[in-house]
């Protein structure tokens, strides 16, 4: 079998879809999984709608989910005088044809049609027209769709699709002013990128039929269908604004993990067996069309902070920390110190535990970003009243005194609690307020391991006064 080519081919138009970038992410999956390559197309032929700030969107988005494509991204506009070609060469074989049909003429056919109750499906009288009867006037080139029979797509999702050929017209594959149209476009970019597997929503399952006419026509091989069902808001309908986030970056300003985004994106719709939490080499592995259901799946935030929060506890720290660091520059947040970025790498162990977001770190981390001396919030300060402030007066010194690990400084505080005839939480609460003026911490021992000795004394120091 010959090498599989896949790709992605977004419209430029606005920002970058989820269900965009989970089409991407199957493709992706499924070139990356064969050895095979995985291209990136911009469809930009409509002008008036395509903007170079929604392409820059698009691949940024790419970038966040890590999806990384083969070669450069090759613009549909760029590439109009092939397309005309194409359209020409149909024409000189006879597989295409002229049609001079007006707007007006096809307009007034189709309101007859209706008020006769008959198919709306514009026939042109042009289709078999000598050339010694074309008039010197504006034409489009039509393609010349077979009349009789049936087109089926063998789709590796929906299985045999069936359309009646006499329900299908013949489409419009050169405009009058000669830029050719879409469906056209989308064939010929396809075939000449060597495309061997279209992976690409079910609302494109109607264009296969009429695009494969295209394909007939000019004598080149099918490609490997497999369309998947949309994506659907949590009540069943289709996504919306109304659902949350729709757009890619909005997931990376939300702090979600890219690597939980991917594995949360495949499950959407593709299954392998009952396996949930999986990484990138299992998903390459695992990934086939076979697995894909044929109905539309539901977003659900609930999965997909539970897929994250497995990831984040399962990532490296070091990527972890660069990632976020792309986080807070994405939500407009200036970068740590590198003496904060050195703390929160020696953190990470204890800040990535239950983290389902990027906030929930930063939330977490305050004893490392907030300024000193530590300004306790009105929560955490109830727990420093003249009693918790004496004992932590006299914890203070035994502190300075004792050996910096965690072994060492529980038993130190155990020891003053027992003193006291208290429980270690009655310590840890005023404990928390001192070095980190919150209530929701890592353990008191993480703070003081990563704060160190110096840091910890002071602090302590500062609110025992």
């Amino acid at each position: 079998m010959s090498q599989v080519v896949t790709r992605i081919a977004p419209s430029p138009t606005g920002y970058m879809h989820i269900g965009t970038a989970r089409t991407a992410l199957f493709n992706w999956l499924y070139a990356r999984g064969r050895g095979g390559k995985f291209l990136m197309r911009i469809e930009d032929t409509d002008r008036e709608r395509s903007t170079p700030e929604a392409t820059d969107a698009i691949l940024r988005g790419m970038d966040w989910l890590g999806l990384d494509f083969d070669g450069e991204a090759v613009s549909q506009f760029s590439r109009v005088d092939r397309h005309r070609e194409v359209a020409l060469e149909m024409l000189a074989n006879g597989t295409a044809y002229k049609c001079f049909a007006t707007q007006e003429e096809i307009a007034a056919f189709r309101d007859a049609a209706r008020a006769e109750k008959r198919s709306t499906l514009y026939q042109s009288p042009w289709r078999d027209a000598p050339a010694s009867e074309h008039p010197n006037a504006p034409y489009v080139v039509r393609l010349k769709a077979p009349r009789d029979g049936e087109t089926v797509i063998q789709d590796e999702v929906q299985g045999d699709v069936r359309w009646k050929n006499s329900e299908l017209d013949d489409m419009i594959c050169l405009r009058s002013d000669g830029t050719p149209t879409y469906m056209l476009a989308v064939v010929v970019d396809d075939h000449d990128m060597g495309v061997t597997h279209v992976i690409r929503g079910d609302d494109h399952l109607a264009n296969a039929a009429r695009q494969s006419h295209v394909y007939h026509a000019m004598d080149w091989p099918l490609p490997i269908y497999a369309h998947i069902p949309l994506i659907h808001g949590p009540d069943g309908k289709k996504l919306s604004k109304r659902h949350g986030a729709t757009g890619v970056e909005e997931y990376q300003s939300m702090g979600y993990l890219a690597a939980g985004m991917r594995n949360y994106l495949a499950r959407l719709g593709w299954s392998h067996g009952d396996d949930e939490f999986f990484t990138d080499a299992q998903a390459k592995e695992w990934f086939d069309t076979d697995g894909i259901g044929k109905s539309p799946s539901r977003l659900d935030f609930k999965k997909l902070d539970n897929i994250c929060g497995q990831h984040f506890a399962a990532a490296d720290d070091a990527a972890l920390l660069q990632e976020m660091t792309a986080y807070r520059a994405a939500i407009g947040e200036a970068p740590y110190s590198d003496a904060t970025n050195q703390r929160f790498l020696e953190a990470m162990y204890c800040l990535k535990d239950r983290a389902k977001k990027f906030g929930d770190i930063i939330d977490k981390a305050v004893f490392i970003t907030a300024d000193t001396p530590i300004v306790p919030d009105e929560k955490s300060a109830k727990n420093l009243n003249d009693v918790s402030r004496g004992i932590l007066k006299e914890l203070t010194p035994q502190l300075q005194n004792a050996t910096w690990e965690r072994e060492t400084l529980e038993a130190v505080v155990a020891g003053v609690a027992e003193a006291h005839e208290i429980g270690l939480g009655k310590i840890a609460a005023p404990l928390r307020a001192a070095l980190a003026g919150r209530t929701a911490t890592p353990s008191v021992f993480d703070m003081m391991l990563v704060l160190g000795r110096d840091e910890t004394i002071a602090r302590l120091e500062q609110v025992s006064r």
